[in-house]
């Protein structure tokens, strides 16, 4: 599963990466918006940290996956554990998806 974080803090990238691997997903963090969003690409899950992202990043995020199977997923807090709960949730669905 490939996995897109808009947001987020920075300092934190990191461990949302080794949090995301534990569950055995690629993963791209964007906690801020330097050379824009261009290689988003199709991911199979974006999550948007609304609180700490701009409305513009948003936006953005949202266009590079309009008309794409993508879900989108998000969440006014940026900590781990919600991030966990998140992965958790989706994880869930697509191991009941693989084994039915």
């Amino acid at each position: 599963m490939s996995i897109v974080i808009v947001g987020g803090n920075e300092c934190m990238t990191r461990q949302y990466k080794n949090l995301c691997r534990e569950y055995q997903c690629k993963v791209k963090v964007y906690p801020k918006m330097t050379n824009g969003l261009k290689d988003i690409g199709t991911p199979d899950l974006l999550v948007l940290f609304t609180n700490t992202v701009s409305h513009k990043m948003i936006r953005s995020a949202l266009e590079q996956t309009k008309g794409r199977n993508v879900r989108t997923v998000r969440s006014h807090t940026s900590s781990m554990n919600a991030l966990r709960s998140i992965l958790e949730e989706h994880m869930e669905g697509d191991v009941e998806s693989t084994y039915a």
